[in-house]
């Protein structure tokens, strides 16, 4: 029968391979088998093995057969087949499961343990990102002025000496400007104070509402109270705590500025070197666009702050306001915040003027509503459409959310922030959806 053993109990000799048969054949017509024998399975050489060669050297008398290694000899290592790298200090167990629920559970908790933990350090940190963040800002803003005295053929380090100049220079104009009246109508509020009570006390309408609600009374016991002294302390602590923070954080950022602004070159490059060689040149030219928006908002603010500052100058002028020029720079600096800033600056030289004549400071109100949608409608659009392209809807709602993370800093940095965001998007994010 094919395939099965004879009934003589004789092996079926069809499954040896031919190279095994030839070898055989050439042994029984007598030719010389000294070449190299043919390679014989590994199967059959463990499953029959022959006899020792009896021409086989001897380690012990031929000095050019290594002699066979100790005991102590190092083992040979295995290799681990699902690693391909083995020990000799034994076989290491079979890797987790990257699905097992063990690991997935203990690898989770110290992700959300470390996420946590860098949001605290962040959180307390905070502050000073922001003091980092509002010296870059500004640092970007002044570099355009900068590149404009470099392509005159003046050194870097000298144009950021001349813009840093004129920065500090419009800082203490404008404290200069601003202390003065602001001491002397200090001093005559104080010395107004005893006429404004005796006045008072002579007023017909206030003895009849001391009469009926016991004013004078109650003021002399809220005086008299023991934790009045207190309040009044931790209120000037706290005052006088954060008017030197205040200062400290002021001039951090000025020196911050500096510093930045003259190492910006290296900075950029150094930022851009983060990324990989191939997308390194478009990420270049995109980080440059970025800049360059950040500096034309700066300049675009500044141009509408002007505007705003010459004009409220003009109108208190024209209303024969003592305070004109430190009132002006008040719109000025206000109204580079923006949503809110000009009517905060607005509301501010109304009340002062208020207590020169409530009349003008009813046509103080009437101007600066006027002024303000003259500015909205028709100066902040082309000033801004030119230094920056972000839609109006955008500006406005990034202004809310920056205002309302981070207050008036968030503000200021909502929209270059929001121009960045919309290059990005444009240049990188849509073409690649396009593509897809």
């Amino acid at each position: 029968m094919d395939g099965s053993d004879s009934g003589d109990g004789t092996a079926d000799t069809s499954a040896v391979p031919a190279s095994v048969d030839a070898s055989v054949g050439d042994r029984a017509a007598g030719k010389s088998t000294d070449a190299a024998p043919a390679r014989v399975p590994a199967q059959i050489a463990t499953a029959e093995p022959g006899p020792a060669s009896p021409t086989a050297p001897d380690p012990a008398t031929d000095p050019g057969v290594p002699s066979p290694a100790p005991d102590d000899a190092k083992a040979p290592t295995r290799v681990q087949p699902w690693t391909g790298v083995g020990s000799r200090f034994g076989e290491p167990g079979r890797p987790l499961r990257r699905s097992s629920p063990f690991y997935i559970g203990f690898l989770g908790g110290l992700g959300l343990i470390t996420a946590w933990f860098l949001a605290q350090a962040v959180m307390g940190i905070q502050h000073v990102l922001i003091i980092i963040l509002i010296s870059f800002f500004l640092a970007a803003g002044l570099n355009p002025f900068v590149e404009r005295l470099e392509k005159r053929g003046m050194p870097r380090r000298w144009a950021v000496c001349t813009v840093a100049f004129g920065f500090v220079l419009f800082a203490a104009a404008f404290v200069t400007a601003i202390a003065q009246p602001l001491v002397e109508q200090t001093s005559s509020l104080i010395n107004s104070i005893p006429d404004s009570l005796t006045e008072l006390r002579n007023n017909e309408r206030f003895r009849q509402l001391d009469e009926k609600y016991d004013l004078v009374n109650r003021a002399k016991d809220w005086a008299a109270n023991a934790n009045t002294a207190e309040n009044v302390a931790g209120g000037l602590w706290g005052f006088g705590k954060m008017v030197l923070t205040s200062v400290f954080d002021t001039l951090t950022v000025i020196v911050l500025t500096l510093y930045f602004l003259g190492a910006l070159p290296s900075i950029k490059e150094h930022l851009y070197n983060l990324f990989p060689k191939s997308r390194r040149a478009r990420v270049r030219l995109l980080g440059d666009e970025i800049l360059s928006g950040i500096g034309g908002y700066v300049n675009g603010a500044l141009i509408v702050a002007t505007c705003a500052g010459l004009s409220s100058f003009v109108f208190l002028m024209i209303l024969g306001n003592d305070y004109a020029l430190p009132l002006a720079l008040v719109i000025a600096i206000t109204d580079l915040i923006p949503m809110i800033g000009a009517t905060v600056g607005a509301a501010v030289v109304s009340v002062v003027v208020f207590f020169d004549s409530p009349g003008k400071a009813l046509t103080c109100v009437i101007f600066f509503l006027a002024y303000q949608q003259f500015e909205n409608y028709l100066i902040y659009p082309r000033v801004m459409n030119r230094a920056v392209n972000v839609p109006p809807a955008i500006t406005v709602i990034a202004a809310l959310v920056g205002g309302a993370l981070l207050g008036v800093t968030g503000a200021l940095l909502a929209i270059p922030i929001a121009a960045a965001v919309l290059l990005i998007l444009r240049e990188v994010v849509t073409p690649r959806q396009n593509q897809a």
